[in-house]
């Protein structure tokens, strides 16, 4: 178990050796956190929420009840439970999800992951291709990797722009869903 502050927000977090990142927020987690304002009220979807700061630190700020959290490790879903009761957000409601694949939940005006970027671009393309259809018109998507153009092309393919920011060596990156459609090419 850790504490930490995020967000300005005083946090505890249990975690497992096998899940990532176990004791400490991920430095990369922490920069993307750092860009992203948070405001009463918005929808927010933390996709591969790991143990679940993401979506803890935002409940902090937009309300539990709008915050959902998906991750595909049933054990990241056990113990993002147990963090959001160990941080009276017990709103929020958690899925055991490959993806976006087994839930059905749209309409968020923020989706935030960081992704895993050490292995194939299956998992990022399908989060940007789907995360694009489950946000609002004027909706950002924000995602944090070590990696910059392909996260960059794939996210200006689909979203028609994206702004990049380098923090503490990660590339945090926001795309704003203007139209229902994917970008022309």
């Amino acid at each position: 178990m850790f504490h930490t502050s995020v967000k300005g927000h005083d946090l505890v977090f249990k975690t497992d050796p096998k899940l990532f990142s176990p004791y400490s927020v991920d430095v990369g987690t922490a920069a993307m956190l750092s860009i992203v304002e948070f405001s009463p009220g918005q929808r927010v979807l933390d996709l591969g929420c790991g143990y679940g700061v993401v979506g803890i630190a935002a409940a902090k700020t937009v309300g539990d009840h709008n915050v959902v959290m998906v991750d595909r490790d049933p054990l990241a879903v056990e113990y993002t439970l147990i963090n959001a009761r160990l941080n009276d957000v017990c709103g929020v409601r958690v899925y055991e999800s490959n993806g976006l694949a087994d839930f059905d939940e749209t309409n968020f005006d923020l989706i935030l992951s960081n992704p895993p970027y050490h292995v194939d671009f299956s998992v990022p393309k399908s989060f940007i291709e789907k995360g694009f259809n489950r946000l609002l018109v004027g909706g950002k998507m924000y995602m944090v990797t070590k990696r910059d153009k392909w996260y960059r092309n794939k996210l200006l393919a689909i979203f028609g722009g994206v702004q990049v920011k380098e923090v503490d060596g990660y590339f945090i990156f926001m795309a704003e869903k203007r139209s229902t459609q994917y970008a022309k090419k």
